[in-house]
């Protein structure tokens, strides 16, 4: 009786672990880096499956959405009179909420291949210094749009986390995560935060900065997919090995006509000079507040960056000077978040580790 009780039990519990095994393989779980300026949305078992712009362009007769991604990047600046392309994410928070639920349930069915009736759980990455409400205002937008379960962590946690940082040991590991529309530094130790700060100066701010320059010294007013070309291809925190220049195109605002210009790489150094010198200060005060146990491994580690707007021209090289320490770029500083929470889609203990609320997840 004993061996068939045994047997029973065994034989159960292998079914169980097939169907497990089985259920895995047709998981709907998402990670998503709801950027301010793209998103990014991990399937698990099948890795990153959407990164697009975080634009949605609206009819504003109708108040149907006419497109979402890289199509409504493609309107911006260019849409007729009904039209209105939004970026519904600002600063890395909600800024428009109808909008934002919208643009999350087409990339859940993207991401699911048109199905409709998913309803996954979803790990949704966000900036540390928000606030409860505007925390509130991105699980509402998830759960809103189809999801089942929605968990929150700090975009730093996950950031080193993709980034491949040992963040389990009792070693201090500082990372700085420069998105679209947050920077967020973190001391991390033991899968905790020891210190974050969250500034409001990233990728979209630099942008600005070039649209202003151009605007104040030239009187030409650029778009804001040109602003971003110019700080992609000659846009640097320190000065370049090789000068380089660019010509950009606008609408002098004297004369009301097309005008090209060319600029200089010192000139949108000049140009981005005060957001750098705002996200090298956040990273020296993070520096000033670390515990001197975890300083002295930050010391031997250095700083490691993540995000897109990491990308900026000898960034690392700036900050290494103005900090003394040893400064590195993750593999893939764009898809770190992601990444990150995506580890956490198949590690629930992780994820009860590091998630912001510490709720009780399921076993």
């Amino acid at each position: 009786m004993g061996r068939k009780a045994s047997q029973f039990r065994k034989g159960s519990n292998r079914i169980s672990m097939n169907l497990r095994s089985i259920f895995s393989l047709f998981s709907s779980d998402l990670a998503i880096d709801l950027g301010t300026a793209n998103t990014l949305v991990f399937a698990r078992g099948r890795g990153i499956v959407v990164s697009e712009p975080s634009i949605v362009a609206i009819n504003k007769v109708t108040h149907k959405v006419e497109a979402v991604g890289n199509k409504a990047k493609e309107m911006l600046g260019r849409t007729p009179g009904n039209i209105v392309a939004i970026r519904p994410m600002k600063d890395g928070v909600i800024a428009d909420f109808e909008v934002t639920e919208k643009m999350l349930q087409y990339f859940i069915q993207q991401a699911h291949n048109g199905k409709q009736w998913v309803s996954p759980r979803i790990v949704i990455g966000i900036p540390s210094e928000i606030t409860q409400v505007e925390r509130r205002a991105v699980e509402d937008s998830a759960y809103r749009a189809k999801a089942s379960e929605v968990y929150l962590v700090e975009e730093a946690m996950a950031a080193a986390i993709g980034a491949g940082l040992p963040i389990t040991e009792p070693h201090g590991n500082m990372i700085v995560d420069i998105g679209g529309g947050t920077t967020d530094i973190a001391v991390i130790s033991l899968s905790g935060i020891v210190y974050s700060k969250s500034v409001r100066v990233a990728g979209n701010e630099m942008d600005e900065s070039i649209t202003q320059y151009c605007k104040r010294k030239y009187n030409l007013l650029i778009g804001e997919r040109t602003a971003e070309q110019i700080k992609m291809e000659i846009g640097s925190a320190a000065p370049l090995d090789e000068p380089k220049s660019m010509e950009i195109k606008g609408r002098n605002l004297i004369e009301g006509i097309p005008k090209t210009i060319s600029v200089s790489d010192g000139e949108i150094r000049e140009a981005l000079a005060d957001s750098v010198a705002a996200i090298v200060n956040a990273v020296r005060v993070a520096l000033e507040r670390t515990p001197p146990e975890l300083s002295a491994d930050i010391v031997d580690r250095g700083i490691v960056l993540t995000g897109g707007g990491a990308l900026l021209k000898k960034l690392d090289v700036r900050l290494m000077q103005e900090t003394g320490l040893p400064v590195s770029m993750a593999e893939d500083p764009l898809s770190s978040v992601v990444l990150g929470a995506g580890t956490m889609l198949s590690d629930f203990d992780l994820l009860r580790r590091v998630r912001w609320d510490g709720a009780t997840l399921p076993s």
